[in-house]
């Protein structure tokens, strides 16, 4: 049995948020397929950032495979000496695709370039879309030859929930209004939640917003480069309901109330929430951006990100129109459909068997 080192990392605010989810929902699968094709996987949980002692720690393992399911631009996250052939999961490189809005200092360069270093003796590197090869080529310098694209799923707690008594207490505990346009997820610039919030406000529907940060956007540094968008946000948050988090199961709860989710995003590495919203029947408006088109493909409609009135008009048209939202609704449970955590492993598994095989 060949013996597959999956690295987890024991801080826990990483598990906590888009690595959390990856990693939570894609192991079971995995494990699950893995003895079928001759593999073994192993958790091993070490700090994000890793360090020599870390991979001396590795070694004893005698692994055949170690896959190391995230990757920091600008902290080092995966060693330079590896003790066996490596893959890595690398989620996007939004931050180097928009560098004025991520400006890394003078740390965060020293520890990019080294991560690029990091990045030449790995075997695999695993992309969450097609849209993420190009810039992933582009800006880390890694060869075509290396790069295989594994689309996410939908996570097992989204599902359309219809019990009235749950959706009713929902709606009580984070005071929702009947309408509302939902956005879930960080509030990094490229969310482009400003420009939802101000629309939000001119077409006078409610903007629920879940997510940890944006509940504590008084507390932000918006001084920083990479929050200084956030200054737009704050004289719109009287049309803003923010739940801060908000479990999964009941999360799904409010995908399954909202009239829309709506992702106006600049650019993604996947699009977890619009695969989520579309699983839990909620339709879904999004950027023509990106994955965003690849993983809603014809489920979703779709407006440039840059073109405010074109945000207003879709999500006008989409709020107003039954026949539209219904069709999008069908439309989109089928798309959601299409990707499972059991494709993604058995996907995952057929990059190790192609390391194994070389």
């Amino acid at each position: 049995m060949k013996q597959v080192g999956f690295i987890i990392p024991s801080d826990s605010g990483h598990m906590v948020r888009g690595i959390g989810a990856y990693i939570k929902n894609l192991l079971p699968p995995l494990k699950q397929q893995a003895a079928g094709l001759g593999f073994e996987i192993l958790e091993i949980k070490q700090p994000f950032q890793t360090g020599p002692e870390q991979s001396r720690r590795i070694s004893n393992f005698k692994l055949k495979i170690i896959h190391y399911p995230y990757f920091d631009l600008f902290y080092p996250t995966l060693p330079l000496k590896k003790p066996a052939p490596t893959v890595v999961t690398i989620h996007d490189v939004t931050p180097l695709e928009f560098p004025d809005h991520f400006p890394p200092g003078i740390r965060g360069r020293f520890n990019l370039l080294r991560q690029k270093l990091s990045l030449i003796n790995t075997e695999r590197i695993i992309a969450d879309s097609f849209a993420s090869v190009n810039p992933i080529r582009k800006y880390l310098g890694v060869p075509h030859s290396k790069i295989k694209f594994i689309h996410l799923a939908p996570m097992s707690e989204f599902k359309p929930v219809k019990v009235k008594k749950i959706l009713s207490g929902l709606r009580k505990k984070y005071r929702l209004p009947e309408k509302f346009v939902l956005n879930v997820g960080d509030v990094n610039w490229n969310k482009n939640l400003p420009a939802l919030a101000a629309v939000c406000r001119e077409i006078n529907t409610p903007l629920v917003l879940v997510g940890k940060k944006v509940a504590e956007l008084e507390n932000l540094d918006t001084t920083h480069p990479e929050l200084a968008h956030l200054e737009e946000l704050k004289p719109l948050l009287e049309n803003i309901i923010r739940t801060g988090f908000v479990p999964d199961e009941e999360l799904a709860g409010i995908f399954s109330m909202a009239s829309v989710y709506c992702q106006p995003s600049f650019a993604e590495g996947f699009g977890l929430s619009v695969i989520n919203a579309m699983h839990c029947g909620c339709p879904v408006v999004c950027s023509r951006t990106h994955s965003l088109s690849e993983v809603a493909g014809d489920a979703a409609a779709y407006f440039d990100p840059y073109s405010v009135p074109e945000l207003v008009s879709k999500l006008k048209e989409v709020i107003s129109d039954s026949g539209l939202r219904k069709n999008l609704i069908t439309a989109g449970l089928k798309q959601s459909a299409r990707f499972t955590w059991k494709k993604t492993a058995r996907q995952t598994l057929q990059v190790y068997s192609e390391i194994c095989a070389a």
